[in-house]
């Protein structure tokens, strides 16, 4: 007979940023140093993006650690025996995580006090003779290494959030783009003293503007080996985090929040997981530190067919085109957390690999899909009593309840709405209310077909199989059933007739001219 060896409890590091605070205060801790060396030992020059709240401040803290040489913090982790300890560097960090700046003034001031401070703290004094960001930049580390006889490490957490933090007014975020520009610019210069540089960030700006004087930095974004630098992996919730398991449904776990991806181990959001543990309740913990009030506003502008986001088709390209003056949808939606990807068709000597790119999990698919309803007309009353009452009507199968329900969901859309919205003249508007409606409550959906606007071929998998088929005409006289004939002749409900699980087929037809559901067909099917 085996015994379960129980492991204790230890403090979950919710909110902590601090590597020597999270370690001194006996807390839960996924090792990522063994990843940080083979960083340190591959290359000089790196640049990281990742999202929100996935640990990219405390690995910048530990990396500042490693570098300083505070061998008590290491102890049992990859890093004691493999870390050169008698070795330490300066370390410069320059952070812009904390507070917004809406100002060019701003930024300068708070760039002014960082140098300040770091001529403090290493006791050297920049000639006033240097008057501009990148001369007193350029000049502390020269001093800097003079000082202290090794080359400097220069880390730089969220370098862009000055920029994203006016991204609605694209004046000031190029205003604020240049004014980083200046700064960053004599990384490149000043590699005789640097030891290491590493820059993480939350978006990636193209080449021909704030990266175009760091085409020195190597971008491990996409980088398989460092997929889960930041972030807990399937099996360090399994092992790390056993003692939290306990009355939780690690199949829901998953479902919830894992499925982040960057061409490696996949991941899940560590603030999810911890703000779960703590209150031990599936809730969208991520998604509610930030509202995407930004991203819903460029993708009705963009008219983004919302059924796409499901299954999205990107190459490198696509996914990096982000800059104040153009902002791809793909590489905001990717770049931000809101898509991940999915699977990738290996590049060739002549085209590049081509991404697929999805929802990570429940949490942002039926978050994501809420907000959208409402950037596309819905408002949240109607719509919430709408997602409440088509929970129930799919567990019954009740297709006449549902019918009656989205009438309702799409007279709520007000006139004016339609009057003043870019989305107003949009075919494929109709089906994308249609599709987040459903995708609001985190429900299995399979788009077959989600390329022309002026219909969508949607499964949803919930209880049992609906198998909806969505076309517009002018007007209700219009409707002819057609969606539901579509749906037969093609044979769209084959496949899924295996399950052993009622089978329905509604045709639904939406008029341009009312506004509303005009045709609405059902058919059940035996299994």
């Amino acid at each position: 007979m085996t015994s379960t060896v129980l492991l204790p409890r230890r403090k979950l590091p919710i909110g902590m940023q601090t590597f020597a605070k999270l370690r001194g205060e006996d807390c839960y801790y996924v090792d990522k140093t063994g990843m940080a060396i083979d960083l340190i030992d591959s290359g000089s020059a790196y640049f990281l993006s990742r999202p929100r709240r996935f640990g990219k401040s405390l690995l910048v803290d530990t990396l500042k650690e490693l570098f300083e040489g505070n061998q008590a913090l290491f102890e049992g982790l990859a890093a004691q025996t493999r870390w050169d300890w008698t070795q330490r560097y300066p370390v410069i960090r320059v952070s812009f995580a904390d507070g917004a700046l809406h100002t060019t003034t701003g930024l300068d001031d708070r760039i002014d006090e960082m140098l300040h401070t770091e001529q403090r703290r290493f006791n050297v004094t920049i000639d006033p003779a240097f008057k501009t960001v990148g001369g007193r930049f350029g000049e502390l580390l020269r001093l800097v290494h003079a000082a202290q006889g090794e080359r400097v490490v220069v880390l730089i957490d969220e370098y862009d959030k000055p920029i994203l933090d006016n991204i609605t007014d694209r004046d000031m975020a190029a205003a604020m783009r240049e004014g980083l520009r200046n700064l960053y610019s004599v990384l490149k210069g000043a590699d005789e003293h640097l030891k290491f540089v590493f820059l993480t960030g939350v978006s990636k700006f193209s080449k021909v503007s704030l990266f175009s004087g760091l085409n020195h930095l190597q971008d491990i974004t996409l980088d398989a080996r460092y997929s889960a630098l930041c972030g807990y992996t399937d099996e360090d919730v399994n092992t790390v985090f056993a003692p939290e398991l306990s009355g939780l449904d690690r199949e829901e776990i998953r479902r919830w929040y894992n499925g982040y991806n960057w061409l490696g181990t996949g991941v899940y959001n560590p603030y999810d997981l911890l703000l779960l543990f703590d209150r031990r309740q599936f809730k969208a913990y991520w998604f509610e530190t930030g509202t995407p009030t930004f991203l819903v506003k460029l993708l009705a502008e963009q008219q983004f067919f919302t059924p796409d986001l499901s299954r999205l088709y990107s190459d490198d390209s696509l996914l990096s085109v982000f800059d104040v003056e153009h902002i791809g949808a793909e590489a905001l939606l990717f770049q931000t957390g809101y898509l991940t990807i999915l699977s990738a068709t290996p590049g060739t000597p002549q085209d590049e690999p081509v991404y697929t790119l999805g929802y990570p999990n429940r949490e942002v698919k039926a978050s994501l899909n809420r907000v959208l309803l409402v950037g596309y007309g819905v408002p949240d009353r109607p719509a919430f009593n709408a997602r409440q009452r088509l929970d129930a009507m799919l567990k019954a199968g009740d297709l006449s309840a549902m019918e009656a329900s989205l009438r309702a969901l799409f007279a709520s859309i007000p006139h004016d709405w339609y009057r003043n919205n870019p989305l107003a003249g949009f075919e494929g508007h109709y089906a994308s209310v249609f599709y987040s409606h459903f995708a609001a409550l985190g429900l299995d959906i399979r788009v077959e077909d989600a390329t022309n606007h002026g219909r969508i071929d949607m499964v949803v998998l919930a209880w049992r199989v609906f198998v909806f088929e969505f076309k517009v005409v002018e007007q209700a006289q219009a409707a002819k059933g057609e969606a539901l004939r579509q749906i037969k002749a093609l044979g769209y409900a084959e496949k899924y007739r295996d399950r052993g699980e009622p089978v329905h087929l509604v045709g639904v037809e939406f008029s341009r001219v009312e506004r509303n559901v005009v045709g609405f067909e059902i058919e059940s099917a035996a299994p």
